[in-house]
């Protein structure tokens, strides 16, 4: 029997969870400088958005993102390909197809074996290959912890771009994937979560998002990003900050992961889940009462999660019958935008 470390053991987090909190990633873009008067950058830091987007001369456009954690996983191959989906996610949240990818590796040398590692750089290869697109390079450094993600380049054509900021009201409001992704994770670092939870978080992690790209192409899609550490309240804040308009959310219209309600009810619950609602739980509305539980899934840290979509709400049935035929079965019809502050209400 090996006395090798857990994976998880090498990380203070994991995944999607360990990113910095939204209070505090705000007030550091705040302190920097604009991008400047660049026409060509179509979208920059200024809406929170998934990736970076710049116009090439023929109306094309260059989608680059990063993205990058430690380990919610013990497994180096499965810890590769949920990180690797993760990464390619935001060039699909963007509207866009991915081209290639540049691995980020941290490695702790000393504390873990290198064939260890070069299995978690064939995991993220491997689901590369899935998205059709090579990692055609990288760069790696001694780290105190395991870190790997991807850069990743991809492009569109100008109409395509989906922002997060562009919602407008009275559209209805989509979800792509299941929500309990950071509760499960924190059973996995507790040893806790049975055979048949883990494939299921797999399952749901391992699954790329390219059901954006279709979407990008129908005007009647309006709003595109994808839902990751900061939960479904954070995500879904940052559309109506970007709109300026009230996201109204049905709390029981949410799909959940199958335990992820009993593992929310027996506590376990990441500590970034209590960092999202410290930082902006003063601009949500919750009913007087709503369980404990269900608050801390609706800031529950989602690594790999589904696409956050908002369309005009005459098309939205059709449109979400197409995403479930594309291999979303959990997609659902979550709420709907409405003229009012930039707030979000849920409602029971």
């Amino acid at each position: 029997m090996s006395d090798a470390p857990r994976l998880t053991s090498l990380a203070h987090g994991g995944g999607c969870g360990c990113k910095l909190d939204p209070a505090t990633l705000r007030q550091l873009l705040a302190q920097q400088p604009a991008a400047g008067p660049f026409e060509r950058l179509l979208v920059g830091n200024e809406t929170a958005d998934d990736a970076a987007v710049w116009e090439l001369e023929d109306g094309t456009c260059l989608i680059a993102t990063t993205d990058f954690f430690t380990p919610m996983v013990d497994d180096p191959v499965d810890f590769g390909r949920i990180a690797a989906t993760n990464a390619i996610s935001d060039v699909y949240a963007m509207g866009g197809r991915p081209l290639f990818a540049l691995a980020i590796l941290g490695m702790p040398l000393g504390k873990i074996d290198p064939e260890v590692v070069a299995r978690i750089l064939r995991g993220g290869a491997e689901q590369c290959a899935e998205a059709g697109i090579p990692v055609a390079g990288g760069h790696s450094i001694d780290a105190p912890e395991p870190i790997y993600g991807l850069a990743v380049i991809g492009t569109c054509r100008r109409e395509a771009v989906r922002r997060n900021a562009d919602a407008v009201a009275g559209d209805a409001v989509l979800l792509t994937k299941a929500l309990g992704v950071g509760v499960y994770s924190a059973a996995i670092k507790r040893a806790t979560l049975d055979e048949a939870g883990y494939r299921d978080f797999i399952a749901t992690t391992t699954l790329l998002n390219r059901i954006g790209t279709d979407l990008a192409a129908d005007p009647a899609v309006h709003a595109l990003t994808d839902v990751t550490g900061f939960g479904i309240l954070g995500h879904g804040l940052e559309i109506a900050r970007g709109a300026g308009l009230t996201l109204a959310l049905e709390a029981d219209a949410l799909p959940l992961l199958p335990q992820a309600e009993a593992l929310a009810r027996a506590g376990a619950v990441t500590g970034a889940s209590h960092r999202n609602w410290a930082a902006f739980g003063e601009a949500v509305d919750l009913p007087a009462d709503l369980p404990e539980w269900r608050r801390h899934l609706l800031t529950d840290p989602q690594t790999s999660g589904g696409l956050l979509v908002t369309c005009s709400a005459d098309r939205a049935d059709a449109i979400l019958a197409r995403v479930r035929a594309a291999g979303y079965p959990a997609a659902a019809r979550i709420g709907r935008i409405e003229p009012g502050p930039a707030r979000i209400r849920v409602a029971a």
